[in-house]
């Protein structure tokens, strides 16, 4: 079950705030949301809202990484989007009055808040900046959706994984330069890949014995990010 945090923070004080939809609210609109928001802690692996409930606010990621994810017909899941740090969610499910289309888990330990759709809407009525930059949002999700329809039609599976690497390093890439590894399960490699975890693995492991990525349990470090960002792109 989710908690809500004891003393949620104000939303002037976001350390994401310039890099969100959120940034773009004056101040007294960001003293209004942070009294009506609700300041809720997720466990890695818990449910954010599920696909078919209806939509409650905006979420803003304060601390953490989400999937996006729904079940194919054969019941398998496929990753629709990775959010972090001063991304929302929720928000095309807001504007068209209708459920979620998708189902959010948190992949790590997440620090969300939720923006009330009363708020959310006001905002947009009273601040054309912030209605602006929610429509580039908009269309931005649109192209990456038709984008993803495109490589899962005709890319070869060893490409998307280079495409599935580069998004992760993007994900999990700290603000100071330096090594990291990437904690990902081979279930939700696969699941962002659009694969089976059998075939997610042994690429990996073909990458792996080519120098491209370090392998040690379920985390995965980048070597050569110059090789794999090109075969990314070679069916592009």
């Amino acid at each position: 079950m989710k908690s809500k945090a004891t003393a949620p923070a104000n939303c002037q004080d976001c350390p994401h705030l310039q890099h969100s939809l959120m940034g773009n609210c004056q101040m007294s609109e960001l003293s209004l949301v942070s009294v009506g928001k609700v300041y809720q802690v997720y466990q890695k692996g818990q449910v954010i809202f599920r696909k078919g409930s209806r939509a409650a606010g905006l979420y803003c990621i304060r601390e953490g990484k989400v999937k996006l994810s729904k079940l194919t017909g054969d019941g398998k899941e496929q990753i629709i989007r990775l959010a972090k740090e001063g991304d929302v969610l929720g928000y095309r499910s807001l504007m068209t009055n209708d459920h979620y289309t998708t189902t959010a888990v948190a992949l790590s330990d997440c620090v969300v808040c939720l923006v009330p759709r009363t708020d959310f809407f006001s905002i947009i009525e009273q601040n054309a900046q912030f209605s602006h930059s929610l429509m580039r949002l908009l269309a931005k999700a649109l192209g990456e959706a038709e984008e993803r329809i495109l490589h899962a039609a005709y890319k070869p599976v060893r490409e998307r994984l280079a495409e599935a690497l580069l998004l992760l390093h993007h994900l999990y890439q700290p603000a100071l330069p330096g090594p990291f590894s990437i904690p990902i399960t081979r279930e939700d490699l696969a699941a962002l890949m659009g694969t089976a975890k059998e075939t997610a693995s042994r690429l990996l492991s073909e990458f792996r014995d080519e120098g491209l990525v370090i392998t040690q349990g379920s985390r995965i470090t980048l070597l050569d990010l110059d090789k794999i960002g090109k075969l990314s792109a070679l069916y592009d």
